[in-house]
């Protein structure tokens, strides 16, 4: 398999040198993903798009995704009183595609919002940053870091797509009726550290470790910390059930609380919209759904084990919206909506889009890509079929009766 075998001996000399030999999945998933230089989202590896990548996203598809957006976020400017600036901070913006659909959008048909928007591109990848700064070389864009933002310093809006999918999640499975935290281990005792070459052939553990065809093993143990069961308990889901079956494995998002934390905190006043692949707690934690949503990404082909192309490919989890939902409340977020992409998309005029079509004097091939492109962002059982929270704060009570179109819906 195509690992990386650089971040291989990284990861192994990290669990040799942890206290008991072993580290979370989270952490594992945190070095697979954003390890300095050899991690997927850190180096040139991760690929985004339909030729030679890993998966793409709604802005791949077509302009559209990021003009209808664009038509919410200036709802939003007139909702707040046209504040001077308008920040619109973007978390994970991948290529700059979304944000110059946005920008563009917003120039031409907005041009007094345009010239209040401050646009804020969060990027943790620094291949990313490097295509979007190129991308969007023209355009009033700045980048920082999360952390740099002073607290209530933003009045506007914080949105992100596909970005809490690819948070570490840490995984759980019940044994004999107990919930116990899976760990990652090696199963070679003398790893070499990462300036050297990686060990020897690949190795496959016991157990639960058979799934794992590289030198690293899954083993249970204890839960790593009481936020585990403390999240248990706010999305008020409860394994001791009977309904749970024993082997029965899933994910815990505890990195998406501490990411909405910081972003609640930066929030002066406005919105935090949320657009990503996930469900309720209750669908999340079916006790149908026994082994978890953990996904892998390779040259646009899925599977569900992240001890393969360890640094070439993309791992996620699903969302579970209600966490983000009430761990808001605890934040001072107030719940505005939730709604699937297709609809909200369509409140926003795709409908309106789709029916253009037929009027347009345009080659068929490319009139028939067009219909498919839109199509594909209201697909119930793709891209349409993703969740949408808004969540707001500091809004005072005439802001809070003026409805998103996003999320009134036809009657």
């Amino acid at each position: 398999m195509d690992s990386n075998p650089l971040l291989c001996a990284a990861i192994a000399n990290h669990i040799t040198t942890s206290p008991q030999q072993r580290i979370t999945f989270a952490q594992f998933m945190d070095m697979v993903l954003y390890y300095p230089e050899h991690g997927y989202y850190s180096s040139d590896a991760v690929k985004i798009g339909f030729k030679g990548g890993d998966f793409f996203t709604s802005p791949n598809l077509c302009s559209d995704f990021g003009e209808l957006l664009a038509e919410q976020f200036f709802q939003m400017w007139e909702i707040l009183g046209k504040p001077v600036p308008f920040s619109l901070v973007e978390m994970g913006a991948g290529q700059g595609l979304l944000a110059l659909h946005i920008l563009k959008y917003h120039q031409l048909h907005y041009p007094d919002f345009f010239t209040a928007l401050e646009y804020i591109i969060v990027e943790k990848s620094p291949t990313l940053r490097q295509e979007q700064q190129q991308r969007l070389q023209d355009l009033p864009v700045r980048w920082c870091n999360l952390e740099d933002i002073p607290s209530e310093a933003i009045a506007g809006c914080f949105f992100s797509n596909e970005l809490v999918d690819a948070f570490p999640v840490h995984q759980f499975i019940l044994e004999t009726g107990e919930l116990r935290e899976i760990y990652v281990t090696t199963s070679n005792p003398t790893p070499q550290p990462p300036s050297g070459e990686f060990f020897s052939p690949p190795l496959v553990g016991e157990g639960l470790g058979e799934r794992s065809n590289f030198a690293f093993v899954e083993v249970t143990g204890e839960l790593s910390t009481p936020q585990l069961a403390e999240y248990l308990d706010l999305v008020e889901i409860d394994f001791t059930q009977s309904a749970y079956p024993d082997d029965y494995r899933s994910e815990i998002n505890l990195a998406a609380l501490d990411w909405l934390s910081i972003v609640a905190d930066r929030l002066q006043r406005g919105y935090v919209l949320t657009i990503d692949y996930g469900y309720p707690a209750s669908r999340y934690y079916n006790p149908r759904r026994s082994q978890g949503t953990l996904q892998c990404y390779y040259h646009h082909r899925f599977h569900d084990n992240p001890y393969i192309n360890i640094g070439r490919q993309d791992i996620t989890a699903h969302v579970d919206f209600t966490a983000l939902e009430r761990w808001g409340e605890k934040c001072n977020l107030n719940n505005v909506g939730f709604i699937q992409q297709g609809l909200f998309l369509m409140a926003l005029g795709l409908g309106e889009r789709i029916a253009a079509l037929s009027d347009q004097q345009q080659p068929l091939l490319q009139l028939l890509q067009r219909r498919d492109a839109l199509h594909q962002l209201i697909d119930p059982t793709g891209l349409g079929g993703f969740g949408v929270l808004v969540q707001s704060k500091g809004l005072d009570k005439t802001e809070i009766s003026q409805p998103l179109k996003g999320l009134t819906l036809p009657e």
